[in-house]
């Protein structure tokens, strides 16, 4: 675990030498902020005290967001060569995806606590069902660590920035759209099935205040389901080599 949190910490520091989470974060806040505040729905005219328009905003703004974060993390060290540097360094290659998956939770953290005073603000504004609003940031968190599984998987495929970037988003539109879109074109059991693996259905779930153990299993496995692609993925590419 000591090895992890090195990892971990040395990809945070990284990110912020690199004005990497500086440029992200600010993105981040700039949009969520003016699609919550001042455009679209606007927080002012709902008559209500919620934070549901900035979950719905974080909802489409993570999941570009995250995938510019994780298309460097192994692509840009397959394509130097520092990830046999790495690797030689009596670490395993779990070590390093967790690593890894750690910093981009990390910054993400960071990221959605700087959006606290929106909680603050909206707390001041009237009685705030204060349950739903923190199972909206759980619910922000368990599908950031989706995206960052998925990420860390394309990231691992390519030498290409770009290509990881695009290729994260392709698999995520699945999760995010098509499968949503395939559950109400279905009936019966193909429609469950297609409806257990559309995200959006498992995250409106947990934002409305409802946490269910099948949709943080949900999350949990395609997590680990993606970082044991990454793991795989790592590992073939070191033996090819």
């Amino acid at each position: 675990m000591k090895k992890i949190w090195i990892i971990a910490v040395r990809e945070l520091k990284t990110f912020f030498d690199s004005l990497t989470a500086y440029v992200l974060i600010i993105a981040f806040l700039g949009l969520s902020g003016f699609f919550t505040w001042l455009f679209g729905s606007d927080i002012f005219l709902m008559g209500q005290a919620t934070l549901q328009p900035f979950f719905s905003v974080a909802y489409w703004t993570l999941f570009f967001f995250t995938p510019a974060l994780t298309m460097r993390m192994l692509a840009e060290e397959n394509k130097t060569g520092t990830i046999e540097l790495l690797l030689t360094k009596a670490v395993t290659d779990w070590q390093v995806i967790l690593g890894k998956f750690f910093a981009c939770l990390m910054l993400i953290g960071i990221a959605l606590a700087l959006t606290l005073p929106y909680y603050i603000s909206v707390w001041a504004l009237g009685p705030i069902d204060h349950g739903s609003v923190w199972c909206g940031y759980l619910g922000l968190i368990l599908m950031s660590m989706t995206y960052i599984s998925i990420g860390l998987f394309t990231s691992s495929v390519t030498n290409n920035q770009i290509v990881a970037f695009l290729l994260s988003l392709f698999i995520g539109v699945f999760f995010l759209i098509i499968f949503n879109v395939m559950s109400s074109n279905f009936t019966g059991q193909i429609g469950e099935i297609f409806s257990y693996l559309s995200l959006s259905s498992h995250f409106d779930s947990i934002s409305r205040g409802v946490i269910d153990s099948k949709d943080v299993i949900f999350f949990l496995s395609v997590s680990i389901f993606g970082l044991i692609l990454a793991e795989l993925s790592l590992s073939k590419r070191n033996i090819v080599d």
